[in-house]
């Protein structure tokens, strides 16, 4: 068991592990109503109100005259599941997408999901929901590669030395053809950076310390400086009325709900999930206080932020926070 305060590793993906790999797996039960679709629109319009330039169709937010460049645009996605917000966020956006996903299930499930597309079928195994094939995929215009690995053992600068190596589809910028057939080789462009760094709803898994290390690597691993975002999308819970710090205990998956003090002083104890030990992991909500404590810790500055609005009543306020 981790020690007080500090969320378990391999207890937390234990926990995960015995979910279904799908988006109510992943979503907590909300996979099959309108929350996946209105959370993906409000993550795209975000990153478009703060890169137009991604826009692909003509439209208000796109600029009229935008620079001609051969970049392919890249993203990281942490964290990401069976590839939800990859395949509804990310690749109607960007070149290229690096999925990272420390749990096994729901990785090969990812991959799955990517394979299918790059092979047009449209066929789900039973029990998966029903899926739209991946952008560019097919075509080859895109392009996913897949890394088994935990927040705590990635990268971002390095992400294919972090963990288990499962290969790429769609677009190829290496030898390798991404078939089946052959082992995987690393594709050439792993250590060009990226332009967005995409952490949703994962970032509990991470104690304080680990978080900011976590937040310096990926600033670390943005192509551009000045333009490139790390962008944040969690659940908050209100701070406390006088400024204080207190803890909540969410009764319903005994999940930690921590607020801090500014100056901030962090009160954790520990909490468990499930029956048993393998079961047992703490999960650390943060109130919107304690993120803009750690993003100042980690020397990153807010660009800009906003809640996601049209979720169902009774789930803590979620939050994006742009981040350089």
């Amino acid at each position: 068991m981790s020690t007080q305060g500090e969320p378990d590793v391999t207890a937390g993906i234990n926990y995960w592990s015995t979910q279904s790999a799908d988006y109510d797996g992943v979503l907590g039960g909300f996979g099959t109503g309108s929350l996946p679709r209105i959370d993906a629109l409000g993550s795209r319009q975000f990153a478009l109100y703060l890169l137009p330039e991604l826009s692909t169709v003509p439209s208000a937010v796109r600029p009229l005259h935008r620079p001609l460049t051969d970049q392919r645009t890249r993203a990281l996605d942490v964290g990401a599941g069976v590839g939800r917000v990859t395949s509804d966020v990310l690749l109607p956006l960007f070149s290229d997408v690096v999925l990272a996903e420390p749990v096994e299930c729901f990785i090969l499930e990812a991959v799955a999901r990517g394979r299918r597309s790059e092979n047009d079928t449209s066929a789900t195994a039973e029990n998966v929901d029903p899926m739209t094939p991946w952008k560019g995929i097919k075509e080859k215009t895109k392009s996913v590669t897949f890394v088994q690995v935990t927040l705590q053992s990635l990268d971002p600068s390095h992400p294919q030395t972090s963990g288990k190596y499962y290969g790429r589809i769609g677009y190829q910028s290496s030898s390798g053809d991404g078939s089946e057939s052959e082992p995987p080789s690393i594709p050439e462009d792993m250590d060009s950076g990226f332009d967005v760094i995409w952490c949703q709803w994962c970032l509990g898994h991470l104690s304080g310390p680990d978080l900011v290390a976590f937040l310096k690597g990926c600033r670390l691993a943005l192509r551009d400086s000045v333009k490139g975002l790390i962008i944040v999308k969690e659940n908050t819970c209100s701070d406390a009325p006088d400024g204080g710090s207190r803890i909540h205990l969410d009764e319903e998956d005994s999940s930690l709900t921590r607020l801090v003090r500014n100056p901030p002083r962090a009160v954790v104890e520990r909490c468990e999930i499930g029956t048993n030990d393998a079961n047992a992991f703490n999960l650390e909500y943060r109130s919107d206080m304690a993120f803009k404590q750690i993003f100042r810790e980690a020397g990153l500055k807010i660009v800009y932020e906003q809640v996601q609005e049209g979720f169902p009543a009774g789930l803590y306020v979620v939050k994006m926070y742009a981040l350089r």
